[in-house]
């Protein structure tokens, strides 16, 4: 695994894949696209350039961006045989660590690298190359593929060996989704007791109470009533129940998280299939019987 990456092949360019592999083309490296979707493979192409068909042929780095590890593992006992000698596959999923460690031990036994990497930051930081990545694997893989890292992110944590990665994206959603729920939760009592959400937002953001949603999420996506942030309700629940399996692995006591996902996944019932995350905000309200809204806000509809 030795020498610098010409070729990239990239399977999964979905919402956050798409704009991701845009920066690899921008960065001037030779992309070669692949979607399970019909045709969206060679869409990106025709707009972004780069080739369409079996990324993996030939690939000195592998790039998956797959919904979950069952479908990373699909896609790696196909492409597995069609890599270059000596490649490394970067991992780019929210999976799952154990899952991720074994397919790298497969892998290793056929002389290919694995590495994980997976991100934060959301579609509109994909755009501008400026991703969160955590990252777990061997220190010789994770330089070799460092200039692909950076093509698409500015802040790489090097978390430790392989999974490693995964397991902190997984706990960095934990926290994150536990205080967008208190966060909603304290708009409505503010709420009711007469305070104005959008004065809320305002004071928690200049007092010890900020955090990421009172900063991107509840003025932008909820008291605006879009909830479109562009990160699905259902892969939330994915991975808290990642963070959660981490704990069982790890025999650590998490009542917190385990409730946090808890709600998440009611939040999840209760609104259905392909909700943005920030819709559990409703789940909430529903609990309420109530709905945030401020005169400070334009409100879509």
């Amino acid at each position: 695994m030795s020498g610098t990456i010409g070729r990239i092949g990239f399977i999964g360019i979905g919402r956050m894949g798409w704009p991701m592999a845009i920066r690899l083309i921008e960065a001037g490296f030779a992309v070669t696209v692949q979607d399970a979707v019909p045709g969206r493979a060679e869409d990106f192409v025709r707009r972004h350039g780069g080739t369409a068909g079996e990324a993996a042929r030939g690939a000195e780095a592998l790039v998956t961006m797959l919904p979950t590890s069952r479908d990373v593992a699909q896609a790696l006992a196909e492409a597995g045989p069609l890599l270059a000698p000596g490649a490394v596959v970067i991992e780019m999923s929210s999976g799952e660590p154990s899952a991720t460690r074994a397919l790298a031990a497969d892998l290793a036994a056929r002389g290919i690298g694995m590495v994980d990497a997976p991100v934060s930051g959301g579609v509109a930081r994909a755009e501008t190359g400026s991703l969160a990545i955590m990252t777990g694997g061997d220190a010789a893989a994770l330089e070799r593929v460092d200039p692909l890292l950076r093509a698409m992110g500015t802040t790489i944590t090097r978390c430790g060996e392989i999974g490693a990665g995964q397991a902190m994206k997984a706990l960095n959603n934990l926290v994150s989704a536990a205080g967008f729920l208190v966060s909603v939760e304290a708009l409505l009592i503010g709420s009711r007791f007469g305070l104005d959400p959008a004065v809320m937002v305002d004071v928690l953001n200049a007092s010890t109470g900020m955090n990421n949603s009172t900063q991107r999420k509840l003025k932008q996506f909820v008291l605006s009533r879009s909830f479109d942030s562009g990160f699905g309700l259902d892969l939330m629940v994915k991975d808290l129940s990642i963070a959660l399996q981490v704990g069982r692995e790890t025999a650590t006591p998490a009542p917190l998280s385990a409730q946090t996902r808890e709600l998440w996944a009611a939040a999840a019932g209760l609104l259905g299939s392909g909700q943005d995350h920030t819709a559990a905000a409703r789940f909430s309200e529903a609990l309420a019987s109530d709905e945030l809204h401020s005169p400070q806000i334009n409100r879509k509809g």
